[in-house]
C-alpha cells in the first residue's frame, strides 16, 4: 500500500514539475540601448494570434518568432520605426495599438461620433414636431370651441352643487 502511494505520489511530481516549466528567453545585446529598444517594442507590439497581449505578454508560438525577429532585427542595428515598419508589412496595423487614421480606419475613427450627432440631431428633431403640432392645434380653436367648452364645465359646476 505505501509503495503504491509513493509510486502516485512520485508521477504526480514528476508531471507536475514538467508541466510548469517553461521555456526561459535570454537574449544578449551589444549595447544597453539595445536591450532597452527590444523590451520597449516586445511591449507595444501587439500579439496577432492573442490579440490582447503584446509580443512580450504572450506565449504563443508566433509571439515567441515575433519576438525573436524583434531581437535579430535590433541586433543588426535596425531602429525602432524600422522594425514597426517590417511589422506593419507583415501583419498590417493590428499589431500596433494605435492604428494610424487612415480611409481604411476612418469609420472607426469617426463612426462613434456620427452615432452620436445623428441621435442629438434625430432627437431635436422630432421634438420639434411635437412642438409645431401643439401650435397647429391651438390654432384650431376658436370662440364657438370656448362658448361650448364652458357651457360644459358650467354644467358639471351645477351637477355637482345638487
Amino acid at each position: 500500500m505505501i509503495k503504491k502511494t509513493l509510486i502516485a505520489l512520485f508521477a504526480t511530481f514528476a508531471i507536475s514539475a514538467t508541466v510548469s516549466a517553461a521555456p526561459i528567453e535570454f537574449h544578449e545585446f551589444d549595447t544597453v540601448d539595445q536591450e532597452q529598444q527590444f523590451k520597449e517594442l516586445s511591449n507595444t507590439l501587439r500579439c496577432p494570434k492573442c490579440q490582447n497581449n503584446t509580443i512580450g505578454d504572450s506565449n504563443a508560438e508566433l509571439a515567441v518568432d515575433l519576438r525573436q525577429k524583434v531581437y535579430e532585427m535590433t541586433k543588426d542595428g535596425k531602429s525602432k520605426q524600422d522594425i514597426i515598419d517590417y511589422m506593419i508589412a507583415r501583419y498590417g496595423n493590428f499589431v500596433t495599438y494605435n492604428p494610424p487614421l487612415t480611409l481604411a480606419t476612418s469609420i472607426l475613427w469617426v463612426g462613434p461620433f456620427a452615432v452620436v450627432v445623428f441621435g442629438f440631431g434625430l432627437i431635436i428633431l422630432r421634438s420639434r414636431k411635437s412642438k409645431s403640432k401643439a401650435v397647429e392645434s391651438d390654432k384650431d380653436w376658436d370662440a364657438d370651441k370656448e362658448a361650448r367648452l364652458k357651457a360644459l364645465l358650467d354644467e358639471e359646476n351645477d351637477g355637482d352643487k345638487k
